[in-house]
C-alpha cells in the first residue's frame, strides 16, 4: 500500500526537511491501522502520516509540489488531487482536502494557488482554495512554463531544413561488458542492472529524430524546433525564466550526454554537463528554486564515485558535493533557501549497489565541498522496484519537513 508521510526531527533544535513518500507498510489491516504520528526508532525523527487514504502518492521529484506562497502542498490520492495545509503539520491531524476528483496532478502553478491537471484532452487548472476549475488549452501538453505563457510537448519529426543530419548507427556493446569489464561472476543485482541497461541501450543504436512543439498560450501559435536524434524526456521549464526549458537525452546514462537546455524559440541549445571520462553518468536533473542552478546526480565513473552536482545556468560553473556510497539516492531535492538537500536512498539493486542505502537522508553542504549527512527514516521495508516505487522526496518551503 502507499501512504503519504512527512518527517521531522523529534527535538525542536533541529530542522530537517518534506517528502511525499510512497512507502510499503507491513500492516495487514490497512492505512488506518497506522499511528498518525510516531518517532522512527532508528533515527529519532518524527514521522507524520499525512494521507488517510491508502495508495496516495507524491508527484515525481522534479515536479512542483508547493503553492507559490509555500503554505500548501498537493499530492495524488485515490479520491483525486489532494492538498494539505503545511502549517497544520505537527499540530494534530493534518488538514487535507480533495481539490478535484478523478484527476492526477501535473504540477502546482508558480503564480497562482492552482494545480494543473489533464481532463478530456485539455490542460486545466483547479484553485486549491475554491476548487474552481478552468480550462487553459486543448493543446497536447507535457509541461507548462512558470508564467503560463508556453506549453511544450515532443514529437517524432525530421528536420525539414536538412540541418540535422542523421548520425551513423552506433555499435553498443553488451552492458555487462560496459558496466563490469572483465567480470563474469556478476551478482544477481549486477546482472539485473545490466539487463535493464541493455533494454535502454538498444534505442541508441539507430535513433529517431525528435523535436519540441512549443505552443504560445496567448496567441495559440505552435512552433516546432530543437530537432535532434535523441529520446527527449524529463521536460522542465525554469521556475523563473519562462522561455528556458531543461530536458534530457534519455537512455543509458553512461552512453548519452544527458542534460540540456533550449529556449522556446529554439535558440541556445546547450549541453549543460560535458562528459569528462568514459562511464561517467549525470542525470535526474532538477532546478534550484531560484532558477540559477541545475542540480543532478553525478558519478565519476558510474557506480564508483558519487556527487550531488550543480551547474550555474548563466556561467556554466559547476559545484560538487561528495557522497559516500550508502548516502547515494535515486532522487535528490533542494530546499527553497538552498542550504539543504534531501535524498530518498536506494536498495542494493540500484546503481550505487549500496549495502545500507535504504534511508531517507538529509544533507548539509559544506564550504569545502563535503556533505554532512543525517538519516531521517529507515526505509528497509520499502520496495523500490515494486509496487511501492521510489520515494521521491522533497523539502517543504520552510525547510522544516521532508
Amino acid at each position: 500500500m502507499t501512504i503519504t508521510f512527512a518527517f521531522k526531527k523529534a527535538t525542536p533544535l533541529f530542522l530537517s526537511g518534506i517528502c511525499l513518500l510512497a512507502s510499503r507498510v507491513q500492516a495487514a489491516t490497512g492505512a488506518n491501522s497506522l499511528p498518525a504520528d510516531w518517532i522512527d526508532p532508528d533515527t529519532g525523527h518524527r514521522v507524520i502520516r499525512i494521507s488517510p487514504e491508502p495508495d496516495s502518492a507524491s508527484l515525481y521529484f522534479h515536479q512542483n509540489f508547493f503553492s507559490p506562497r509555500g503554505d500548501k502542498m498537493i499530492f495524488d490520492a485515490p479520491s483525486g488531487i489532494a492538498v494539505v495545509d503545511l502549517k497544520s503539520l505537527g499540530h494534530g491531524t493534518p488538514k487535507v482536502s480533495i481539490v478535484v476528483t478523478n484527476a492526477s496532478a501535473l504540477a502546482m502553478s508558480r503564480i497562482a494557488p492552482e494545480v494543473y491537471f489533464r481532463r478530456n484532452g485539455a490542460l486545466c487548472a483547479a484553485n486549491i482554495d475554491t476548487h474552481a476549475v478552468r480550462e487553459i488549452t486543448r493543446a497536447r501538453v507535457t509541461a507548462i512554463n512558470c508564467d503560463e505563457t508556453f506549453v511544450v510537448r515532443t514529437i517524432n519529426a525530421e528536420d525539414p531544413s536538412g540541418k540535422t543530419p542523421k548520425p551513423e548507427a552506433r555499435t553498443i556493446l553488451p552492458q555487462s561488458e560496459r558496466m563490469f569489464p572483465g567480470r563474469t561472476n556478476l551478482s544477481p543485482e549486477e546482472a539485473s542492472a545490466a539487463r535493464k541497461e541493455d533494454g535502454l541501450s538498444r534505442q541508441l543504436r539507430n535513433q529517431r529524430c525528435q523535436a519540441f512543439v512549443f505552443t504560445n498560450l496567448k496567441t495559440g501559435q505552435s512552433t516546432t524546433n530543437g530537432y535532434q536524434y535523441a529520446w527527449l524526456n524529463h521536460l522542465q521549464f525554469s521556475p523563473t525564466d519562462p522561455n528556458l526549458l531543461l530536458y534530457c537525452h534519455e537512455g543509458t546514462w553512461h552512453e548519452v550526454d544527458r542534460i540540456w537546455t533550449i529556449r522556446t524559440d529554439g535558440s541556445e541549445q546547450r549541453l549543460m554537463h560535458p562528459r569528462s571520462m568514459d562511464m561517467e553518468i549525470a542525470g535526474h536533473e532538477f532546478w534550484s528554486h531560484d532558477g540559477k542552478t541545475i542540480w543532478f546526480d553525478l558519478q565519476t565513473p558510474r557506480s564508483q564515485d558519487f556527487w550531488i552536482a550543480g551547474v550555474n545556468v548563466k556561467t556554466g560553473k559547476e559545484t560538487r558535493y561528495h557522497l559516500e556510497r550508502d548516502w547515494w539516492s535515486v532522487h535528490y531535492s533542494m530546499a527553497w533557501h538552498g542550504k539543504l538537500f534531501s535524498g530518498d536512498g536506494g536498495d542494493p539493486g540500484q546503481v550505487a549497489f549500496a549495502k545500507d542505502g535504504m534511508w531517507m537522508n538529509l544533507f548539509r553542504p559544506q564550504r569545502d565541498g563535503s556533505i554532512v549527512a543525517e538519516r531521517l527514516v529507515n526505509m528497509s521495508r520499502q520496495d523500490y522496484h515494486g509496487a511501492d516505487g521510489e520515494p521521491n522526496g522533497n523539502i517543504t518551503p520552510d525547510g522544516k519537513w521532508v
